[in-house]
């Protein structure tokens, strides 16, 4: 199936014919919609419809348009309706300086807002931004918007704008403005998307696609968005549909019947599972095979909270380690990991991080000071024995620099916490001597080798 990932189902220039819309959709085989409400009143509508139909999901906030209406009640109420099950995400927010319907620093503090709400409920944003990259870009980043992670929506083929939301971990959507013969920029742009980080969406009822541009847009386009984006990639229409629906799950729990857990215990140890969004796309990661491990369900319908992990965990007296170690790279959320682990620490455990490493790069800082005092040991998964190799392998968001940033978390990590070593995995290929000799004389840690397929 197909999925968009952004529209205005609750629009009222879909009063008359909604349930046939949705029908139109269904048969065109977009089998889920997510519809965004932009104020108080249309997200009201918004949620009302998906909670009337199974296949529609709903992402509310306040559109920058708005930014002028979201005063602390309207943003207290948001945070009440967050705790729908059909809530998927937070948004659409962000900057929009074309029509500047609502003053520049008003959207830029009610975008704040919304970032850190995103952060404490663990919701991804959806970010809208037009002619204003530069205080967009600025905002994610003092904000720690990687921590949340989201969607760029409605992408316009900036490659700055491409590159930064890239860094920070968040998902593309490219929508009916690619159909549009003057987009030859955007087209070249979508080239640079990576299957692992493409969203399809329409915005509709609005940027129709070319065969029907004037009218009145609405889900069952789609696939005409996704014929031309596989065009510009090269791409069979089926890899765009396989690649865009696996995203749009990870991202928004999407086909998804349960949560997953959010902790499972692997003998005298616990586990926890905070998050599915990983800075790689390991070619040899178990998830790409499965959402098991020792028969526990790791996928995630929605990321847990620091709260809901904690009580999750309940007595860690009888557990050697506590380990974070799921399905995704712990630290992406960073605040949720400190928040946790003092829990932990308090109730007597021992704490332990399993991590990528690169969380220097996911952050724009070096994060091992933050971890002092709080985590005993971190496992960091070396994989190959240079640049290129582990690149090739981890396919990592931060490209050949990412062995080097990850060297670097080790040789920190040493200075400020009491146990550090690297794991390394004997995948066909790897030198598993070289990774020795780099664990032992480059970085001066212990080192571990776990065999290819096997996991704990």
């Amino acid at each position: 199936m197909f999925i968009d990932t952004h529209a205005h189902l609750e629009d009222e220039k879909y009063d008359l014919d909604r349930a046939e819309v949705l029908k139109r959709a269904s048969r065109a085989g977009v089998g889920h919609i997510i519809t965004v409400g932009t104020e108080l009143g249309t997200v009201a509508k918004a949620l009302r419809i998906a909670e009337e139909n199974e296949n529609v999901s709903a992402v509310i906030g306040i559109h920058p348009h708005n930014a002028s209406s979201a005063d602390t009640k309207a943003i207290a109420e948001i945070e009440k309706l967050l705790n729908n099950e059909k809530v998927a995400g937070i948004g659409e927010t962000g900057l929009d300086y074309h029509y500047d319907l609502s003053p520049r620093p008003v959207q830029q503090e009610v975008m704040r807002k919304f970032i850190r709400l995103a952060v404490k409920k663990a919701l991804p944003l959806v970010l809208h931004c037009r002619e204003a990259e530069e205080d967009c870009i600025k905002i994610l980043r003092e904000e720690h918007a990687q921590e949340a992670g989201g969607v760029l929506h409605c992408f316009n083929g900036s490659r700055g704008m491409l590159k930064a939301a890239l860094e920070l971990g968040f998902y593309i959507a490219v929508g009916g403005a690619v159909t549009f013969p003057k987009a030859k920029e955007l087209r070249e742009a979508v080239k640079d998307i990576p299957l692992t980080r493409l969203l399809l969406e329409t915005d509709c009822p609005y940027l129709a696609p070319q065969s029907v541009r004037g009218k009145r847009n609405e889900p069952a386009f789609l696939i005409e968005i996704a014929g031309m984006v596989a065009s510009a990639k090269g791409a069979t229409v089926e890899e765009i549909e396989t690649a865009s629906t696996i995203n749009a799950g990870y991202l928004f729990g999407i086909g998804l019947k349960g949560q997953g857990k959010i902790v499972y215990e692997i003998r005298d140890q616990l586990y926890l599972n905070i998050t599915n969004r990983c800075s790689n796309h390991c070619t040899f990661c178990i998830r790409n095979g499965t959402d098991f491990v020792k028969g526990h369900n790791l996928r995630l319908k929605k990321e847990p909270t620091a709260a809901q992990v904690l009580s999750a965990a309940g007595d860690v007296s009888k557990y050697r380690e506590v380990v974070f170690c799921g399905y995704g790279e712990p630290l992406i959320r960073l605040s949720a990991v400190k928040e946790i682990a003092k829990g932990l620490k308090d109730k007597g455990a021992k704490v332990r991080i399993d991590t990528n490493g690169q969380a220097n790069m996911i952050h724009g800082r070096s994060i091992a000071k933050e971890l002092k005092g709080l985590v005993d040991s971190v496992s960091v998964s070396l994989i190959a024995s240079d640049a290129v190799s582990y690149q090739k392998m981890c396919v990592s968001q931060y490209g050949l620099d990412a062995y080097s940033g990850l060297k670097q978390f080790v040789l920190d990590a040493k200075e400020n916490l009491p146990e550090v070593s690297v794991t390394f995995v004997t995948v066909p290929g790897v030198d598993t001597d070289k990774c020795k000799e780099i664990a032992e004389k480059e970085l001066g840690v212990k080192y571990r080798i776990r065999e290819y397929g096997r996991v704990g």
